[in-house]
Parts: C-alpha cells; sequence; structure tokens
C-alpha cells in the first residue's frame, strides 16, 4: 500500500516546492522563454555561418596547394569560382569574399578546435597536409571562445588590422566587453590600441573604456549581413531601424508610385558594398521621364549634416556603379520627420546642368506635397 501511494505523495512534494504562478508570471515566464531560445537560434545560425566561410577557406587553401588542374586557372581561380558560385545561388561568394575566407582560414587555425566531429572528420580524411599553428598562439584567444563569442562579420572587421598583436588586442577586449561589431568598429577608429600603448594605467582604460562600449544583442546578429543573405532573408525584413521608419517607408513607396510623375520601384534597403563596408538604401526608384535613379533616405529624426553626407555618399556611388548608357546622374531625397520633419532636403549630387534641373523640377514631386504627406503620416501612424 505504502509503495502506491508513494508517487502521490512525491507530487504533494513538488507541487508544494513550486511557486504559485499567476497570470503575469506565466506571461513572463514564456517570455524569457522565447527570448533565451530566440537567442540560442540565431547564435547557432552565426556559428555555422563561421565555420561555413572558415571552411570554404580551407577548400580554397587545400585546391591552391594541390588541385591537379589549379595550373589552369591561375590567376583567375578566384573570379572564375565567384562566377560559378553566383550562377548556383551561393550567396557571399563574389571573388573579395572568397579571398577573405581564404584569409580567415589562414589566420585563425584555432578555429578547428571548435568544429563539430562531422566537419572535423571529414577534413581529417581528405586534407593533403596539416593546418598551422598560429603565428602568436600565446597571443590567441582558443577556438571555441572566438566563435562562440564573435560572428563573422566581427572576424571580417579583425581581419583588415594587418598586425596580430593588435588584431589579438581587439579579439581580447571585444570578446571580454560582448562588443556589437559597431562597437568594435568605433573602438578601432578610436585608435583603442594605440591610446592602450600610451597609457599608464592601461587597466584603468579598460574599466572606462568597457563601461561606455556597447554589448552584442540578439537583435544584433540577426541583423547582421552575413547572416541574413545565409538564411536567405530579404533586406527590408531586417534591417528596418524602428518601427516607425518602417510603417512609413511603406506609405511612402506607395505614396510616390500612385503619384503617377514616372517612378518605378526598384529596391528596398537596397544593399550597397562601399570600402568593404555594408550601407542600406531605404529605398529606390528609377524615373522613367527624367531617366535616372531616385534614392530616399527616410530618418526619424531632426535634419543633421550628416545624413546629407550619407545620401550624397550613396548617390555618388550609384552614379559611377550603376548608370547605364542614356542614363541622368541619380538624384537623392532625404526626408527627415521628427520636430523638423517638415524639411525636405534634394540633394543634386554635383548636377548643374539647367535643363536637367529644370526636369527634374517639374517632373518630381513638390516639396510642399510631400511634407503635407509625411506630416499626415506621422500623425497616424503615432496614434496607431
Amino acid at each position: 500500500m505504502a509503495s502506491k501511494r508513494s508517487p502521490r505523495r512525491n507530487v504533494r512534494t513538488l507541487s508544494a516546492l513550486s511557486p504559485k504562478l499567476d497570470f503575469e508570471a506565466l506571461v513572463r515566464s514564456i517570455i524569457d522563454l522565447h527570448e533565451s531560445v530566440r537567442s540560442q537560434a540565431t547564435k547557432a545560425v552565426n556559428v555555422y555561418l563561421t565555420f561555413r566561410n572558415w571552411l570554404i577557406g580551407w577548400h580554397l587553401r587545400e585546391y591552391e596547394q594541390n588541385g591537379k588542374d589549379r595550373a589552369a586557372y591561375g590567376d583567375r581561380l578566384f573570379e572564375r569560382l565567384a562566377e560559378r558560385l553566383q550562377e548556383r545561388g551561393v550567396p557571399r561568394a563574389d571573388d573579395r569574399e572568397l579571398r577573405r575566407y581564404r584569409r580567415f582560414y589562414e589566420e585563425y587555425p584555432m578555429i578547428r578546435e571548435a568544429l563539430p566531429p562531422e566537419l572535423a572528420q571529414k577534413i581529417a580524411a581528405s586534407s593533403s597536409r596539416a593546418i598551422r599553428e598560429s603565428a602568436n598562439p600565446k597571443f590567441k584567444l582558443d577556438g571555441r571562445t572566438l566563435v562562440d563569442r564573435l560572428s563573422f562579420t566581427h572576424f571580417a572587421e579583425l581581419l583588415q588590422i594587418d598586425e596580430p598583436l593588435k588584431r589579438a588586442f581587439y579579439e581580447v577586449e571585444c570578446v571580454k566587453g560582448n562588443w556589437a561589431v559597431r562597437e568594435l568598429k568605433r573602438q578601432i577608429a578610436s585608435l583603442y590600441y594605440e591610446r592602450a600603448g600610451l597609457s599608464r594605467d592601461k587597466q584603468k582604460l579598460s574599466k572606462l573604456t568597457q563601461a561606455k562600449a556597447q554589448p552584442q544583442t540578439a537583435k544584433d546578429i540577426v541583423r547582421d549581413p552575413y547572416v541574413f543573405e545565409f538564411l536567405g532573408l530579404k533586406s527590408k525584413e531586417v534591417m528596418g531601424e524602428s518601427d516607425l521608419e518602417d510603417a512609413l517607408l511603406d506609405k511612402l513607396e506607395n505614396f510616390l508610385l500612385e503619384l503617377g510623375h514616372g517612378f518605378c520601384f526598384e529596391a528596398r534597403q537596397k544593399r550597397i558594398v562601399i570600402g568593404g563596408q555594408h550601407c542600406f538604401i531605404d529605398l529606390v526608384f528609377y524615373h522613367r521621364i527624367l531617366k535616372c535613379h531616385v534614392l530616399i533616405e527616410l530618418k526619424a529624426d531632426d535634419f543633421k549634416h550628416e545624413h546629407l553626407g550619407q545620401l550624397n555618399t550613396y548617390v555618388s556611388w550609384y552614379g559611377k556603379h550603376e548608370m547605364s548608357r542614356g542614363d541622368s546622374p541619380p538624384i537623392g531625397i532625404l526626408l527627415c520627420t521628427t520636430k523638423n520633419h517638415a524639411m525636405v532636403e534634394y540633394a543634386l549630387a554635383g548636377i548643374d546642368n539647367r535643363l536637367f534641373v529644370s526636369k527634374y523640377q517639374l517632373e518630381l514631386p513638390k516639396k510642399e506635397e510631400i511634407q503635407r504627406f509625411l506630416e499626415k503620416q506621422i500623425g497616424d501612424t503615432v496614434k496607431e
């Protein structure tokens, strides 16, 4: 009899030990679970993206050393390979990226120790030579720590540093502070390594720097260009800066198309690469009357001169890389939404042809027209 009642007593005991949850506690528990699982999922995706790129580098190096027909491709190996891979839909496989993957493999041989068994066994079975040791092992973090704590976008930034000791310094500081990629770039640009070398109290400088640093979040990983292309996501799905901007861009896109001024939609959150840095243009249209691209940047912010500089950079890049024969130079439109949301600036990017400017003023929506639209949409969106 005692043995039959025992399970029931155990249930009562466990119930007594468990806290009684109210509805709000249930909500919090599920949210915490969701955030935890999502964080682990994005981390797993990022880890396998790192493995993928490191292994591509391994394959490239292996072929360069031992490929039977490598002489037939010579200096054009990366170019030819990029063409074939892009034809097959492999993302991030242009020749620049392929060279980056090879260097990634060469500079981070310790990542091999973090490979899951199935990948490590394939390398062991097919590799014709040993992977070399790190040039400065005493300054390097172990492969598992690097893969767990840094995204491939972190590695891409670090690979731009040629000096091993300097790169190792930023690796350690980045891992210690769980820096977002943006923070890593900011610290490199602020010459943190050089300042640390000149500082008398390096520990104090490190504490002050880490206290002000921006840590990485799960959202940063999801928005990572490498990750979302690896997952086959569209830029629009992950790159919106705010709910307000997303809502306004949705309506602005339809507004311009409905005006009938000749706008033809081309892209949303258009990714361009300038000197290895990934930039995203909010909206890109082609104007069939003006025969030019129209780039639109929307800022849920006051007008700032750096906004205009950013847009002018995009316009200049488009003028060099995207113009076809017969096209007029591209046009940039900057829209600012808060406080000074009535400010609408047109960046002409060096256009000085009077006839073209006159046609531009005639065919594009009037400034007041866009101002009224933007003011109304901001009011409606905030109320929703």
